[in-house]
This record gives C-alpha cells, sequence and structure tokens, in this order.
C-alpha cells in the first residue's frame, strides 16, 4: 500500500491510499479457496465445484467484500503508520472509476486531536458553598404537597360551578358533526381555572350545576399536536354530574398514609433527604463551575472543526425545540438567530474542556470500569423499543464512537471528582437563594452569550445536567405513591404529558454516534397525546435560552 499525504494543515490531516490490484486479487483468490468446499453445483460432487465458477458465480460479492474488508485495514494501518488520533470517524471514499483489476485509490480525510499538555492540578483551591436544610423549608415543602394532593367534596345541587370547583363530568366532542377519537369521556374531573383543557372549554363550564347539560364550542389551537384537529371548530356536549368544591386538606398521619407513608414523620424525613439531595447536587455544580472556569482560563488550544459542529448542533437542535414551543416562534427565532455566534462559541468551549478534561484522565488513568460500561448500556437500551434493545446493545457494543459517546458523560465525572480530590477546598455556608445565585452569576464572555439581555423565558439550548436540575418540586419522591389515587384521573381531555430530550451538557462528549435501532416516536412517549384531541398542549416555552446555554 502506498500512502500520500494531501492535506496538513493544523488538525486536518489528509491522505491518499492506492492498494495494488495484486493484492486485492491475492485476497479475492484465498477467499474463493476458502468457500470453495461449501459450494453446491449440479453437476459437482459437493466441494468439487473449480474456483473459476466459484468466482464467476460469487465473484462480484467476493469482491465487494475483500474490497470493504481491505479498505478497512488500509486505514487502521495508516492511523498506525502515521500514529494519528481522529477526533471523528474518518471521511473515505474510492476514487471514481474504479473497476475490478485495477489498483484501489482511496482517500481519508480526518481532524486529529490536539497535543494537549495536562495542567498541574496539584494548586487548584475550591470554594464549597453548602446549604443546611432547616425545618421550615421541610414544611414548605410539606404543604406544596398538601397543595398538590387537594381533596374535594360534593357541593350543594344549587352551587355553580366557580374558579377552583372541580367538575365530573362526561362529554362527546365532534367536528363537523363527526365524533372524532380521543374526544369522548365519563367521569371525567376537571378543575376550572387549572388551564387543563384546551383555551376556552374550562372557561364556559363556569355558572354549571350538577345535573345540567350543556354544548360548548372551541376552536383547537394551530399547533395541536393531533394534524386532523389543529384550527378546527369543535362541539362537545358537556354533562355535569357534579359540582365538587376543595375540602380541607389535613397534614397528618392519615394524609401521609394516602401518598403511601407510615406516617407523617416517614414523609418528613423523605423531604428532608430529597431536600438534601438537591442542595448538593446545587453545592456540586458550583463546584464543577468553579473548576472549570480555571480550567479554561489557563488553555486556548486549537479544537477540531467537527467536534465544535457536532456539539454545536445539538445545541441548536434544543433550541429550535423550544422555539417551536414559543408564544411567538418567530420572534424566538430571530433571537436565537442573533446569537447564533455565541452559541458556537459556547461549543468551542465544551469541546476545548472536554479535551482538557479527557488528557487529564488519561495522565492520571481514570478509568470507566467493564461494569460499569454495561451499566450504561443497560440504561441506555431502555429509552428503545423492547424487540430494538438488543440492537442498540449490541451496535454500541461493535462501534467504538458509540461507546465513547456514550462513556463520556461519566468518565468526566470521574475527572472531576478525582480533581475535587486534589484540590484544596473550603466550605462556606450559605442559603439556598445565594447558592443559586452563584451558580447563575456571570460567566466568562465567551460562555454568557446573553448574560446582559433579559431573557424573555426558559433557557434553552443545553439543558442543565441532572445534578444542575435543583428541582422546586420538593414532595415529588412522596407524591410517587399516590400514583394509585389518582390513577383515575387519566381522561382524554386530561393536559398531555411531554417528554423532552435533554441535551447533555458535558464537555468530555465525544462526536455522536450513529443512530441505531429506532427510537421511540414522540407518539410512543406521550400518553398518545395525538389520540387524545381534547388535550391542551404543554405551555409554550419560549427559547430565550442564551444565559447559561452551556453553562458548566
Amino acid at each position: 500500500m502506498q500512502i500520500k499525504e494531501t492535506t496538513n494543515s493544523g488538525l486536518k490531516r489528509g491522505y491518499a491510499l492506492t492498494i495494488p490490484a495484486s493484492d486485492i486479487d491475492a485476497k479475492i483468490d484465498s477467499e474463493i479457496k476458502k468457500i470453495a468446499p461449501q459450494v453446491k453445483m449440479p453437476g459437482f460432487r459437493p466441494g468439487k465445484v473449480p474456483g473459476n465458477l466459484v468466482r464467476k458465480m460469487h465473484g462480484e460479492q467476493i469482491h465487494a467484500q475483500v474490497l470493504n474488508d481491505t479498505i478497512r485495514s488500509s486505514i487502521d494501518s495508516l492511523m498506525a503508520e502515521k500514529k494519528l488520533r481522529p477526533a471523528m470517524q474518518p471521511a473515505v471514499s474510492l476514487e471514481d472509476g474504479y473497476e475490478q483489476g485495477k489498483d484501489a485509490t482511496i482517500t481519508v480525510d480526518l481532524e486529529v486531536l490536539p497535543e494537549i499538555e495536562a495542567p498541574e492540578t496539584d494548586d487548584l483551591k475550591i470554594e464549597r458553598m453548602t446549604v443546611a436544610v432547616t425545618d421550615e423549608q421541610v414544611e414548605e415543602a410539606l404543604e406544596r404537597i398538601a397543595g398538590q394532593n387537594k381533596s374535594y367534596k360534593d357541593a350543594p345541587k344549587s352551587k355553580k360551578a366557580a374558579e377552583g370547583d372541580q367538575l365530573i363530568i362526561d362529554f362527546v366532542g365532534r367536528v363537523d358533526g363527526t365524533e372524532f377519537e380521543g374526544g369522548k369521556a365519563e367521569g371525567a374531573p376537571l378543575v376550572i381555572g387549572s388551564g387543563q383543557f384546551i383555551p376556552g372549554f374550562e372557561d364556559q363550564l363556569t355558572g354549571v350545576k350538577a345535573g345540567e347539560e350543556k354544548t360548548i364550542t372551541v376552536t383547537f389551537p394551530e399547533d395541536y399536536p393531533a394534524e386532523n384537529l389543529k384550527g378546527k371548530e369543535a362541539e362537545f356536549d358537556v354533562t355535569v354530574q357534579s359540582v365538587k368544591v376543595e375540602g380541607e386538606t389535613k397534614i397528618d398521619d392519615e394524609f401521609a398514609s394516602n401518598l403511601g407513608l407510615d406516617s407523617l414523620d416517614k414523609l418528613r424525613d423523605i423531604l428532608r433527604t430529597q431536600l438534601e439531595q438537591e442542595t448538593a447536587g446545587l453545592t456540586r455544580t458550583q463546584m464543577k463551575r468553579s473548576l472549570l472556569d480555571q480550567l479554561a482560563a489557563g488553555h486556548d488550544f486549537e479544537v477540531p472543526e467537527g467536534m465544535v459542529e457536532a456539539e454545536f448542533a445539538q445545541i441548536w437542535n434544543q433550541l429550535e425545540q423550544e422555539v417551536a414551543r414559543a408564544d411567538d416562534p418567530e420572534a424566538a427565532q430571530k433571537e436565537i438567530e442573533a446569537e447564533k455566534d455565541d452559541y458556537r462559541s459556547i461549543a468551542v468551549r465544551r469541546v476545548r474542556l472536554g479535551l482538557l478534561l479527557s488528557e487529564i484522565g488519561q495522565k492520571n488513568d481514570v478509568q470507566v470500569s467493564g461494569a460499569e460500561m454495561n451499566a450504561l448500556i443497560q440504561q441506555a437500551a431502555q429509552q428503545y423499543r423492547p424487540e430494538d434493545r438488543q440492537r442498540f446493545m449490541e451496535y454500541v457494543q461493535n462501534d467504538p464512537m458509540a461507546a465513547a459517546q456514550l462513556r463520556a458523560p461519566v468518565y468526566e465525572d470521574k475527572v472531576v471528582d478525582f480533581l475535587f480530590d486534589k484540590a484544596e477546598i473550603t466550605d462556606r455556608e450559605v442559603t439556598r437563594e445565594e447558592l443559586e445565585a452563584a451558580i447563575e452569576a456571570e460567566e466568562p464572555a465567551e460562555e454568557k452569550p446573553a448574560a446582559k439581555k433579559k431573557a424573555p423565558a426558559k433557557k434553552a439550548a443545553a439543558k442543565k445536567t441532572d445534578s444542575e436540575k435543583s428541582g422546586d418540586e420538593a414532595g415529588e419522591a412522596a407524591k410517587k405513591p399516590a400514583a394509585k389515587k389518582s390513577a383515575a384521573k387519566k381522561a382524554p381531555a386530561k393536559k398531555a404529558a411531554e417528554k423532552s430530550d435533554d441535551a447533555k451538557d458535558e464537555p468530555a462528549k465525544k462526536a455522536p454516534a450513529k443512530k441505531a435501532a429506532a427510537k421511540k416516536s414522540d407518539d410512543d412517549k406521550s400518553d398518545d397525546a395525538a389520540d387524545a384531541p381534547a388535550k391542551k398542549k404543554l405551555a409554550a416555552k419560549k427559547p430565550a435560552a442564551k444565559k447559561a446555554a452551556a453553562k458548566k
């Protein structure tokens, strides 16, 4: 094999590899001799078919296989001979006009990882901001859970439904006089003013009484998930079974028992533990950000464009999703377009930090064990359909790039923990508000594309990692046992659940791997949103995501 370098600029490399026809033919002959004993042909005893006939029958298939195997082994030889460390999968192409019997010339274009001098880690200093969970915070969380688990009791039949009252209704929906799938329910609970149904539905039921029948007219939103109902006017025949008013919720052992717990003290313990976990997560986020800022401040090396583009594409994809859910998509799109260069700078910083952490990990022999990797693969496989999970696991096990992408966030956390162990850490007790303010404090210029501009809504791109999500719903864990109690509330008109794919916010991430088994569709993940036409689309999130878009 002949190797000719065609590109050597920065981190970009290009090569032309010439594989002699004689090498390819020799491998084809070897393959034919290997399979000939298994070939069956009329007129010949098993294993006695001449090689020239085997070539005639299977030559094209064997040639294609041999050529692919030869190209793959040639690239492996190139990487070894030139000691190349590809940043991403190389781009490989066979010259135009190649024919069997001729030399094969392939071009290989790639970017290599930069040479990075791993920094010394003995002089790191980190302040750890800690928050003590108070009894008052536990009681506030308890009150929130009570507010989310309201009880209702029957009101007098003369009671007119008002905001905050619960109706138990039967309804049938029609578009152009025809019933539609998901537009019918019996005994569906609806709290007036909850925004649970599509706009206008609840308003028209204000003032109804138990036993009353009413026909209401509503228009489905233009962005409604069910294509056949978008922007359509619909009539609903509604029968009010009963009107209920909110009852007193006593926070006592019985309340805890209704949530599936032994006692109120047990519920308080769970809430305290959850609050402690939340604040510990915030503390780790603050420490990690401080650590990464120190590392970023001392390094400014070139990074592979392909890795930056992959990281930017992930950020931009999530921004586009947020734009689609915004109240004013057109204005939101203009906003992110104006900040496009800033988001690209965020991608550059992430990649640089990822490479730096990777270098530190390699220098200090940080490893992700085989058991940890298997657990990661098993966990990732759960997002696929059951019939596709095995195929996904095999794909990851056989594709180094896919495995590297899956391993990256865990490897990063291990490197960060290693650096925490090496750093000089000082503790300072603060309030939760002070800790959150420190996390949201201004970043280095390249990290805060819109810190000075007021964001009109929620952050979007590169959502926070699990450790960064503070989760204001302190009672979420304690609420889970109550699922049995609320199961009956699933009515066709209930608000559709929506699951978003949080962008992984890890700087050590490698290039995105090719997709394997088909992931679950949105319909699979959203409680059949399209089959519940009366569900209201989730509250739109605005994209002004610039602040902390990729904050670590």
